[in-house]
């Protein structure tokens, strides 16, 4: 069973029920909060109850500052008393936190063993009352709105969902798609495919060395494929203007010397940047010298900086848009057979000798999700849309695709979808937290969190099987913080190969 994340969680408990172990096997150690522990602070120990109102005091201080700042609090408390309940789950409700009560059901004979060994031993009548009402306290929890989970004070195995936000119903039972390869299962529904998408390249001294040790890393792990980000200049998202930005087409011919099984292309080459005749000479040799495992994503640019730095034209976004058009449609021609000449609905042609030509069907991935223009380009044009988001904005994007693929006369499951998962991927959920601080810079940490869908390894992939579930063929899974090749024993379980 999974808790939303974030939420507030209160643990519910007789005195030896595990209460504090359970937090500490499954949160970090600044998202729990201890009514025992600020009694220390406050007073003169764990058992000073005259020092409680003041612990509770800060408690609800604590509660209060995570709540409204969007990050997980958890309440290690008897979590008995309903007046204070009432208290914690109002302030979570008004940050539109779940409210989620863990009850630890340990069996009396091992709250009592347990007790006895502590240096000041709860009286037995109290913890006999402390038992009774744990047996009574789940009702009222119900009754209160809490979404109650029960579990044995001896089991170990709870898990802590993705940091991405709370679980809902919108959420269950789904899963990410797939892109290119000789069975070009880019464009069409299949096997769930999770490829490499690489944005940074801090890559040292030896360049070639960096991309050699990333490729066949990848390739061992199971990854599908790498696409790579076609820019002039690093973008900020990324990292620094000076920071190095391969040119991609030239990068990936050297990928392509590796002899892996890994498909090569761009996410996405903007139709800006080179006209869509050497776009299409380019991708046709590369799936040639890759035997057939190239896809070219294809995009209308957006960064305005890098064309005026290049010295190309960047014109408004409709005009930008007609280039996309006109640039999907001219690859088309030149990958299709024959070199007669070509008249279509933007493009003509005095002829279409285009060789070498593509092994097969060469996937053409249209990047962007703007439902009036991208997205019937896509239906026009495309083998794949490319997407971001999360599920019910995926659910979203498809439906608008499917309705432009009925209205050009596309059969629906000739255009794939794909996914750009820009993802914080943790070892575990300490490593997860450094990670979101180290990068989050002025964004608020849940806010940061959210958008990378910060989590362990196990939550992404549950994540995945949900876009997967909902039809999508590919995910492109890139990493805010990726540093090479030792980055892919921390998310080899995210390849599906």
């Amino acid at each position: 069973m999974r808790i939303p994340d974030p939420a507030l969680v209160l643990l519910v408990g007789a005195s030896g029920s595990g209460k504090s172990t359970w937090a500490a096997t499954h949160y970090r150690v600044t998202e729990v909060v201890s009514s025992d522990a600020l009694r220390a602070v406050v007073g003169s120990g764990t058992a000073d109850l005259d020092a409680s109102d003041d612990a509770f005091s800060l408690l609800d201080q604590v509660v209060a500052g995570r709540t409204w700042r969007g990050l997980t609090v958890v309440i290690d408390t008897l979590g008995l008393d309903p007046d204070r309940r009432a208290g914690w789950a109002a302030m979570a409700r008004k940050a539109g936190f779940a409210t989620v009560a863990v009850v630890l059901d340990t069996p009396a004979a091992t709250c009592r063993a347990r007790n006895a060994r502590r240096d000041r031993s709860v009286p037995a009548n109290v913890l006999n009352a402390q038992l009774q009402r744990v047996r009574e306290v789940q009702s009222e929890l119900e009754a209160e709105g809490w979404v109650v989970h029960v579990v044995s004070g001896d089991e170990p195995g709870w898990n802590v969902a993705s940091m991405a936000g709370s679980v809902t119903g919108s959420d269950v039972g789904s899963r990410e798609a797939s892109v290119a390869a000789p069975a070009r299962s880019t464009a069409t529904p299949g096997e769930p495919r999770v490829m490499l998408q690489v944005s940074r390249f801090p890559w040292g001294e030896d360049p070639l060395a960096w991309l050699r040790e990333v490729a066949l890393a990848a390739d061992e792990a199971g990854f599908a494929g790498i696409a790579l980000m076609d820019h002039l200049i690093q973008i900020p998202q990324v990292g620094r203007a000076w920071d190095p930005i391969p040119e991609p087409w030239v990068t990936l011919g050297a990928l392509a010397g590796l002899g892996t099984d890994l498909e090569l292309g761009t996410l996405c080459t903007p139709a800006t940047f080179r006209t869509a005749g050497i776009i299409a000479k380019s991708a046709a040799t590369l799936d040639v010298l890759t035997g057939g495992r190239a896809f070219c994503g294809l995009g209308a640019g957006w960064w305005e900086r890098e064309h005026a730095a290049f010295g190309l034209p960047f014109p408004g976004a409709a005009g930008r848009l007609d280039g996309l058009e006109t640039a999907a449609e001219t690859v088309r021609a030149l990958w299709a057979p024959g070199t007669k000449a070509y008249a279509g609905e933007r493009v003509s042609l005095p002829e279409t000798t285009c060789y070498p030509r593509p092994v097969g069907k060469l996937p053409l991935i249209i990047g962007g999700g703007g439902e009036q223009r991208t997205l019937r380009i896509a239906a026009r044009w495309g083998d794949a849309c490319n997407l971001q988001g999360d599920l019910d904005t995926v659910r979203h994007k498809t439906a608008v695709l499917h309705r432009h693929c009925d209205h050009v006369g596309r059969p629906r499951d000739e255009v794939g979808v794909t996914v750009l998962d820009i993802a914080i991927v943790g070892s575990d959920r300490d490593d997860t937290w450094v990670r979101v601080e180290r990068l989050r810079g002025r964004t608020k940490a849940a806010a940061f969190a959210a958008r990378h869908h910060a989590a362990e390894v196990e939550a992404h992939r549950e994540r995945h099987d949900r876009l997967f579930d909902e039809g999508v063929g590919t995910v492109f899974l890139a990493l805010p913080d990726f540093e090479g090749a030792a980055d892919m024993e921390r998310i080899a379980a995210l390849a599906r190969r």
